[in-house]
């Protein structure tokens, strides 16, 4: 009997070493990426960090950015782009470290080097569910990178957004402080067990005042830095897949969207509305992992168009250039 029980126990225990092996070569799980809270900018993602997850590879490098390290002084001969923004930036775990948007950036940029930059590079500093106030405040912590232009890419949700908080960090499972201590620990608190409720969140939720105005102002601040450290600025909008053809945007988006374009036309800012781009494109589900967040496809068009903006504001000729780091 003995011996029965302690085959059938060595039987579990291999199962369970064979799931826990499978999950994290295959999945990844086991190791997730962590989050720092942050007073001013809620949350970063926490700096160095290497996993790969579903195959997709993800690292960030020492200033909480997806992407390798970087040197923040800038050698002369070095064009820098810094793209700032949510998870649509980012790409998520959905999305490979070379097809993100920075990186396709990188690609479509190569040829725009002249003879002034031998040296390209796209920084990424991002994070999920950042809005414009997150973006503001990492700017201010970290300044720009000194790069010669800044994309901000937001979605339409971001326009409502609310103020930073650290609050989900190390609560919500979307939002890890710590590394699980196996790869079913993580299994199940993610898939099986439910989320419990941040109480302090409602009240974050519940923010008063025109919210719209409140992130619109951020906007302009993140506006003024780039001015003041004689940088470009561009702004992009990318919209909701529900947006997309008929009925079309909801009341109260087509007001904060129309807030936007005034904003930006009263502030002189270079803005791209993705959302008529978007309509005039055959099969725009293709462009789509979700109902807001963009797959390879997505992310391919999305660069491309900031690519020939950027061109311009940054008064670039294209010429063939040896392009390194990413």
């Amino acid at each position: 009997m003995k011996v029965l029980t302690i085959v059938i126990l060595a039987v579990v225990a291999g199962l369970l070493l064979a799931i826990e092996v499978g999950l994290r070569s295959l999945f990844g799980f086991g190791n997730p990426l962590i989050y720092i809270g942050d007073e001013q900018i809620g949350y970063l993602l926490a700096p160095n960090q290497r996993t790969r997850r579903f195959g997709n590879r993800i690292e960030i490098n020492e200033y909480s950015m997806r992407g390798a390290s970087i040197s923040k002084t800038l050698a002369p001969s070095t064009l820098r782009v810094l793209l700032i923004g949510d998870s649509i930036a980012n790409g998520g775990w959905w999305t490979d470290q070379a097809n993100t948007i920075s990186s396709l950036m990188m690609g479509s940029l190569t040829s725009a080097t002249t003879s002034n930059y031998q040296e390209l590079e796209v920084l990424n500093a991002s994070a999920n569910s950042w809005g414009p106030r997150n973006e503001l405040a990492y700017l201010q912590r970290f300044g720009n990178f000194n790069a010669q232009a800044i994309v901000l890419l937001i979605n339409t949700d971001d326009l409502f957004a609310t103020a930073p908080t650290a609050l989900p960090v190390g609560r919500d499972r979307n939002y890890p402080n710590s590394k699980p201590p196996l790869a079913l620990v993580e299994v199940w608190q993610r898939y099986i067990t439910k989320q419990k409720p941040i109480p302090e969140m409602k009240a974050v939720q519940q923010e008063a005042g025109d919210r719209v105005g409140i992130n619109l102002e951020a906007i302009g601040k993140i506006q003024v830095l780039t001015r003041d450290s004689n940088s470009k600025f561009l702004l992009v909008m990318t919209p909701l897949l529900r947006e997309i053809g008929e009925p079309g945007p909801r009341d109260y988006e087509i007001k904060a969207r129309q807030r936007l374009c005034d904003f930006t036309q009263a502030q002189q800012i270079t803005y791209i509305d993705f959302l008529p781009i978007f309509n005039a494109t055959a099969n725009v589900k293709d462009l789509y992992q979700d109902h807001i967040h963009l797959n390879l496809q997505g992310n391919q068009l999305v660069s491309r168009v900031m690519k020939r903006s950027l061109l311009e504001i940054l008064d670039v000729s294209p010429q063939n250039s040896t392009v390194v780091n990413s």
